[in-house]
């Protein structure tokens, strides 16, 4: 009897210990199941997040080719009023990166500026785009050195061009310092500054 009394005591302390084991496994199930439900919401939140992110990205890119392609393609046709360039800026996405290309566009064929058939297309593209970008934060002083620009074009693109820089300096509110032996540059200018070497100097005549 006392045998009997000792089992049913056994019995019934093994039946709550694995009763207490029972409660403790589902709680943790419970919890594990909540802490997944929790990591799948932030894992959706993330995703939610990266593509607003990408959406912005894009928004950004396309209002950035814009901005460009508009304003150097406009540079291009008041140069080259006969047939002019278009100017394309793409970005593009390649092993994980954007890059940039940069297209002229006549008659629907892309091609190179490099592979442009000359007459100092590039030229006029490279002053315009570096404006353009220089437009869009207008963080630095508001000035330009050129170097000889628009050696490359002829007697007539060179006045347009002119025209071009005057009309983008105004709009833009940008002063320009220009170095050229071009006299119809030279002609066009707001003040004319002479550098002249003598006796192994250099001396400005205004």
């Amino acid at each position: 009897m006392v045998d009997l009394f000792y089992d049913i005591r056994a019995a019934k302390d093994k039946f709550l210990k694995d009763r207490a084991t029972q409660q403790y496994l589902l709680t943790q199930k419970s919890r594990e199941e909540k802490n997944l439900v929790a990591q799948k919401r932030q894992g959706d939140n993330l995703l939610e997040v990266r593509a607003l992110f990408q959406q912005a990205a894009k928004d950004t890119q396309q209002k950035l080719e814009f901005h460009i392609n508009s304003m150097v393609s406009a540079a291009l046709a008041s140069v080259f009023e006969e047939n002019p360039y278009e100017f394309q800026l793409e970005f593009v996405e390649k092993r994980g990166k954007t890059e940039a290309n940069v297209w002229f566009v006549r008659n629907n064929q892309k091609m190179k500026p490099i592979d442009a058939s000359g007459g100092g297309a590039d030229d006029v593209a490279d002053l315009a785009s570096r404006i353009a970008f220089w437009s869009l934060s207008k963080q630095t002083r508001p000035l330009f050195i050129l170097d000889e620009p628009f050696r490359n074009l002829n007697e007539e693109r060179q006045e347009r061009a002119l025209d071009m820089l005057r009309m983008l300096s105004e709009k833009q509110g940008l002063q320009i310092i220009m170095v050229s032996h071009i006299k119809s540059l030279i002609s066009g200018a707001d003040k004319e500054f002479k550098l002249v070497f003598r006796n192994g100097k250099s001396t400005i005549l205004i």
